[in-house]
């Protein structure tokens, strides 16, 4: 190593010489045999790193600027950093910062500008005897325990780091640091940029000038671009982008042109040095008041700013207010624009490696893993996820930046040993308020630690986890939301099968029991990990699914809680708020109750509903027996006395003639002149005779649509509007009595019930055709839009064989469409078909259904399940259907017959099993609950084997021959199952 300069304070390192001014390189003997990697100049200290990550200092010290109080003429070792491993430094005027490989900055010297980040004013912090420092208690801890690791490895030296890690950096991986006179500044792995310390000039560019800054700031101005270097001068400031045009960003102090923006003004804010564009720069490097910039590919050196020592290497002793080259030629070298990504991805592996092995690269073999990730900082994990080529440098609130694959693969490699430090250490030092957002991705990457799926780490890992996630402000949360929804499906899950368990785990615990003094703490935790998985599900519902919804569902539940206790406790809360009084609720989370859960829901709704009014009711009848004698009964059912040739109209008058709260009551029919009793399949033939009769094109009450063979309200109709409410009462009914319907309407119309605006891909289920050309048109890019769709805001229908032409705004026909209201139009036409057009006859349709199923059990529903609960699913469970069906008569399951048919009907393909269904059951979908509720039931008949099976719908009942052969039975039922159109009863 060569030296020269100035003398006078020891800083050339080369001892007790007697020159103040050393005029010519001299070698320094001291770092004999030793390899430096870096040099940091001060104005009156130097700082030396050598390969192996130790730190040495000379020079004037009456600032505490050396770190040490030993000699100032000779290089020496800064002992506070022994247990560091340092990569980088620099030097300001009469401070120093130092990088160790975990991506932590130290920081020691005059802090009177705020320029070591410590979050005070001291005018200088040097090295105390003892540890004095207002450390928290786990750097405390830290800190003690090296001091003790020390003395195991016989080093009676105790030294005490005095140099302080800069707190709120503590959560970001900081790869560069750089210092100017009295302002400091920290690149992250992110390409984001920090800055701190004095601000006269506005050299942090931070958007104002004049107050110092002690705390490190994110320079706002400069998120979202990915920066491969940073400088400072004496008071300005440059960055470097990492992009392949090499852009430089100036800012701070500018009086004799050092920004290079031809002007001598000063720059609170970074701008670009336009003078620059076109020069790939790969390289900056700051004086005091000059730059230089250097560009490779050209082999040419620019500088400008202050030359009147010649410092600019222009030939002249004049000022450069723009960038003006320097005589070369210039060769490139490595450039810290250059790094490698897949070099700095296996050196934080390494790091990881070394903790694995329990050592680090100074020998100390007893440095547990516990220390390990106690002493880094927190979001230092995020730089050990491998991120693609560059993919990590466009962190922003809609892209993270990070390969969960890859951050899978990295965190199976984890030891289990690390489990106590993620309990004492890292999670319990989340910050609620993280410095910057690449600090949130610590949030995607630690749940894809195995420690995570491991149950017995539930109370002390994944709970308090999720409980420091949703202790973030809500700007962090929407940005992790954010990522969440770029999630891949399948990690997605995961996730949420995290939690589902976690949820399952804290009741199996419940139900085995638990102390008095500990249900505060279990209702604690299991209110943490609901909320948890609320979230997701809200970051679901909006990413338009990357699950489905029935992915939430916690089918335990049912076995672990009494759901119908849980229902009464939830109304009783909402009815009368009681504050946080301990209870947990699972209906105040109903996503994750699934068919079952909400079904006993609705029972237990209509339960409570009709001993409501039936309590009104007696007390009603208490206060009229004081006057009347008689006391009218109570029927416990809902009684419909109908006749088949006048079933829509008797239906009509009874309903009238019927309370609300009838409506609640189990449904029980009687057809006039017949003597069935109503066991469940004489209410099915109504469900089905009624509408049948209602949906019958004739009245001219629904529009049918061919392509997707659904229906929806036609607002030309001349019927009674009060056949829409009747409609509404029956699909209620249906509800409440488990009863499936014929109702082909699409997913929208229960999207209404719930009140949930209906979209475009609704309006694609209904009129695919439709939908298919109003995504075409919000898909076009080219420029003729107009002239290619020729379109304004109007709709056109065809009734009655007449086209009407109607406008979708006030004056539609004078607006044409264009790019910038295409997407008004689209949601003017849905709007259109969904609500405006049909809003009278909704209007009755929703009063006829909430009659019904009105009350807070409805807000528990998804769209998709409500439809469900109507018309039934198409989650078939053919073994199951066998496994419930019952058998009359002389067959059982393992006769002949039965063996036979159950061989035939697995063997057909899944067309004809669903018109099996729909000949047997009157439809080819199954109830809400699944096969096991449509109670198949078999038996024989008479005849011989020339006779067709015969299904009596309302019953689920089959009349089958007793065929013995495959052949005849495979026949037969084929043509029985092809010829069931229309509906007669056998």
């Amino acid at each position: 190593m060569l030296c020269w300069g100035n003398a006078s304070y020891g800083q050339l390192g080369l001892g007790g010489i007697d020159e103040e001014i050393v005029l010519e390189p001299r070698k320094c003997e001291y770092f004999h045999g030793k390899q430096v990697c870096d040099v940091g100049c001060g104005r009156r200290h130097t700082a030396f790193l050598l390969e192996d990550g130790t730190v040495y200092t000379c020079g004037c010290n009456d600032l505490g600027q050396l770190g040490h109080e030993k000699s100032r003429k000779k290089p020496e070792q800064v002992v506070a950093l022994d247990a560091q491993i340092i990569v980088a430094m620099s030097c300001g005027e009469s401070h120093t910062l130092a990088l160790n490989d975990k991506g932590q900055i130290f920081s020691w010297g005059l802090g009177s500008d705020g320029q070591l980040g410590l979050n005070n004013f001291e005018e200088c912090v040097r090295v105390p005897r003892f540890i004095c420092q207002s450390y928290s208690d786990d750097e405390t801890r830290l800190q003690t325990t090296l001091t003790f690791i020390r003395k195991q490895t016989n080093n009676d030296r105790l030294s005490v780091s005095v140099n302080r890690n800069i707190k709120s950096l503590s959560d970001v991986q900081i790869t560069q640091v750089a210092c100017g006179y009295w302002h400091s500044h920290a690149l992250s792995r992110g390409g984001q940029v920090f800055s701190w310390g004095q601000n006269r000039y506005g050299q942090l560019g931070l958007g104002k000038k004049g107050q110092s800054i002690s705390t490190p700031q994110i320079i706002k101005s400069l998120q979202g671009i990915p920066f491969a270097q940073i400088s400072a001068g004496g008071a300005h400031s440059f960055a470097l982008t990492l992009s392949g045009e090499g852009g430089v960003f100036t800012f701070g102090a500018g009086g004799y042109g050092q920004l290079g923006h031809n002007s001598t003004n000063h720059e609170i804010n970074p701008r670009k040095v336009f003078e620059l564009m076109g020069s790939v720069v790969t390289q900056i490097a700051c004086g005091r008041q000059h730059t230089l910039a250097f560009t490779p590919s050209s082999g040419k050196m620019d500088s400008f700013g202050l030359g009147g020592n010649g410092q600019l290497g222009t030939r002249s002793s004049c000022n450069r207010k723009s960038p003006a080259p320097v005589k070369g030629p210039w060769v490139a070298s490595n450039t810290p624009g250059g790094t490698d990504e897949a070099q700095q991805i296996n050196l934080h592996q390494g790091i990881f490696q070394d903790c694995r092995t329990e050592r680090n690269n100074k020998g100390h073999r007893n440095l547990s893993i516990h220390l390990f990730l106690a002493s880094i900082p927190l979001y230092c994990r995020n730089g050990t996820v491998v991120c693609q080529q560059g993919y990590h440098y466009s962190t922003s609130s809609k892209c993270s930046g990070v390969d969960m694959n890859m951050a899978r693969l990295f965190t199976a490699s984890c030891l289990p040993q690390i489990a106590a430090s993620l309990e004492k250490n890292l999670i319990p030092r989340l910050s609620s308020s993280p410095p910057d957002i690449e600090a949130l991705r610590l949030y995607l990457t630690l749940p894809e630690c195995p420690l995570f799926k491991d149950r017995n780490n539930y109370v002390t890992i994944v709970i308090p986890f999720a409980k420091s996630l949703l202790s973030l402000k809500e700007a962090a949360l929407r940005v992790l939301g954010n990522w969440w929804s770029t999630f891949e499906p399948p990690v997605f899950q995961l996730l949420v099968e995290l939690y589902k368990d976690v949820v399952v785990y804290l009741l199996q615990m419940h139900k085995v029991g638990i102390p008095s003094v500990e249900q505060r703490i279990f209702t604690c935790f299991l209110d943490t990990s609901l909320r948890f998985l609320e979230i997701l599900h809200t970051v679901n519902e909006r990413a338009g699914h990357i699950i489905q919804y029935d992915k939430f569902y916690i089918h335990e539940l049912d076995d672990l809680i009494d759901i119908r206790n849980d229902y009464v406790t939830w109304i009783q809360r909402q009815m009368y708020p009681m504050g946080h009084d301990g209870v947990v609720t699972l209906c105040r989370y109903p996503f994750v109750f699934d068919a079952q859960a909400k079904t006993t829901l609705l029972q237990t709704d209509a339960v409570i509903q009709m001993q409501v009014i039936q309590i009104d009711q007696a007390q009603m009848q208490n206060f009229s027996s004081m006057f009347l004698p008689a006391v009218e009964s109570v029927n416990p059912c809902l009684i419909l006395i109908v006749r088949r040739e006048n079933i829509v109209g008797d239906t009509m008058e009874v309903l009238r003639k019927s309370k609300n709260v009838d409506y609640k009551k189990p449904l029980k029919v009687i057809f006039v002149g017949e003597e069935a009793v109503d066991a469940g399949g004489v209410r099915k033939e109504f469900f089905l005779l009624i509408m049948k009769e209602l949906l019958d094109p004739k009245y001219g009450m629904f529009r049918y649509y061919e392509e997707s063979m659904l229906i929806w309200f036609s607002n030309k109709t001349f019927e009674d509007i009060d056949l829409f409410n009747l409609i509404g009462v029956i699909c209620g009914l249906a509800i409440y009595n488990l009863t499936i319907v014929e109702l082909n309407f699409p997913v929208a119309l229960y999207k209404k019930l719930l009140k949930k605006k209906p979209t475009l891909d609704d309006l694609k289920e209904l009129m695919p055709d439709v939908g298919r050309s109003l995504q075409q048109l919000l898909d076009y890019t080219e420029d003729d839009l107009e002239e290619t769709f020729c379109l304004n805001f109007t709709i056109t229908e065809e009734n009655y064989g007449a086209t009407e032409v109607l406008e979708l705004v006030p004056n539609g026909e004078d607006i044409n469409v264009n790019k910038s209201n295409r997407q008004d139009f689209v949601n003017a036409y849905v709007d259109y078909v969904f609500n405006t057009s049909v809003a009278p006859l909704f209007e009755c349709f929703y009063a006829g259904f909430h009659k019904v199923c009105g009350g807070k059990v409805l807000e528990l529903f998804q769209p998709n399940e409500l439809q469900a609960m109507v018309i039934g699913n198409t989650n078939y469970d053919w073994t199951e259907l066998e496994k419930s069906t019952e058998y009359k008569g002389e067959y059982w399951a393992d006769h002949p017959t039965i063996r036979l048919f159950w061989e035939v009907f697995h063997s057909l393909p899944l067309e004809k099993k669903k018109q099996f269904l729909l000949f047997l059951t009157g439809s080819d979908r199954i109830p809400i609950l699944g096969m096991k509720c449509l109670k198949l039931v078999i038996q024989p008949t008479g005849g011989g084997e020339h006779y067709l099976p015969v299904a009596h719908t309302c019953f689920n009942l089959l009349d089958l021959p007793k065929y013995t052969t495959l052949e005849t039975l495979r026949e037969k039922l084929l043509q029985a199952i092809d010829h069931n159109q229309g509906f007669n009863l056998a």
